[in-house]
């Protein structure tokens, strides 16, 4: 039964692995480009089955002019959801060997 649950769950990885993978992100600072060019750092809340992400105490940064990448304009936002179709990049906060291992979510 439990070999059933495995073969039916996305991309042939059992559920409870990602779901631990997922698990191992949870409350790390995390930092997410978006296509428009902006960025939004914040902590790392959940996520759901689309791939939208939830980040807690997020700040936005973007360019002030189109010219050069700096200087940056920011603001506090709080918690903000982030459509997985906007993502460009995402970077969590975390040693070499960690982002390695995480980087296998769908195998």
């Amino acid at each position: 039964m439990e070999q059933e649950a495995e073969k039916s769950s996305v991309g042939g990885v059992g559920s409870s692995e990602i779901v631990s993978k997922v698990r191992k992100l949870l409350f790390r600072r995390m930092l997410v480009g978006i296509q428009d060019g902006r960025f939004f750092l914040g902590t790392f809340h959940c996520i759901d089955k689309q791939g939208n992400l939830i980040l807690q105490d997020a700040v936005e940064y973007r360019c002030t002019r189109r010219s050069s990448p700096s200087p940056m304009e920011q603001r506090g936002l709080g918690l903000i959801l982030i459509p997985s179709s906007c993502r460009t990049s995402c970077h969590v906060d975390c040693s070499i060997d960690e982002q390695l291992s995480l980087l296998n979510i769908k195998q």
